[in-house]
């Protein structure tokens, strides 16, 4: 899988989330309803920037007590995660009926942090908000549990489907409070780019209402049909150039 610099990267995390949206859907390579996470996963500990990684995968569950080959597994995992390019962010599908117990807590958080990863993905729950939130471990997760119960790893380095996302191990990630969103890596290296043309672009609708607010006057709809059609142009012009 290409790798992005770290500068790349860094660049990355000055875009939140829905703006990192708009921009790929510009290249017009997937659909618009795709290649995001819906409504059920949320950022449980808010953050200053947007999380940018690499996804290394794993299903977990926690109704029965784990095997002696599950066991062993855990530990597989983890140097999964050790290998996989870092940044990296542990994508989890918490495959129970519903979440009753959490991988997720101070000494998980502790550990992944310890071999490269700075966050979470899962439609399971987390717990020990407190040291979470003086951790800087970024959490995206359904809700809030009490218990680990039976928590163990059933796969790794595998597909996953967390709120309604499918995710591939090295897949690039990028997240805010806004939820997630992945990254094609065929125009990885051009999506920071591709925002700056989307503000450039909404520029004019934007300024064209805000300086009706300010003034305290209503605007005009033929005017700002106007205005409208400057954006699609622009937004036109850029798809072309990213083309070429």
């Amino acid at each position: 899988m290409p790798i992005l610099k770290p500068e790349q990267l860094e660049e990355l995390r000055q875009f939140d989330t829905p703006t990192i949206s708009n921009a790929i859907d510009m290249f017009e390579i997937r659909k618009c309803t795709e290649g995001f996470t819906n409504y059920t996963i949320k950022q449980m500990i808010p953050q200053d920037k947007p999380l940018v990684g690499y996804a290394m995968t794993a299903k977990m569950s926690a109704m029965n007590p784990e095997t002696k080959h599950q066991h062993e597994m855990k530990w597989e995992y983890y140097q999964k995660v050790k290998e996989t390019p870092n940044p990296t962010i542990s994508v989890i599908q918490d495959i129970d009926p519903y979440p009753i117990g959490s991988f997720w807590g101070d000494v998980q958080s502790s550990i992944h942090m310890a071999l490269g990863c700075y966050g979470v993905i899962t439609n399971g729950g987390i717990r020990d908000l407190d040291e979470l939130e003086r951790s800087n471990f970024y959490c995206f997760a359904s809700s809030v549990l009490v218990s680990e119960a039976y928590i163990h790893i059933e796969a790794y380095d595998c597909p996953v489907t967390v709120g309604g996302l499918t995710v591939n191990p090295g897949d690039l990630i990028h997240a805010d409070r806004h939820g997630v969103c992945l990254i094609p890596f065929e125009i990885a290296d051009k999506v920071a780019d591709a925002c700056r043309e989307r503000f450039f672009a909404e520029e004019p609708v934007l300024s064209f209402c805000r300086g009706a607010i300010v003034s305290g006057t209503q605007m005009d709809v033929n005017e700002l049909r106007k205005q409208r059609e400057i954006m699609s142009e622009r937004l036109k012009s850029s798809l072309q150039n990213f083309k070429k």
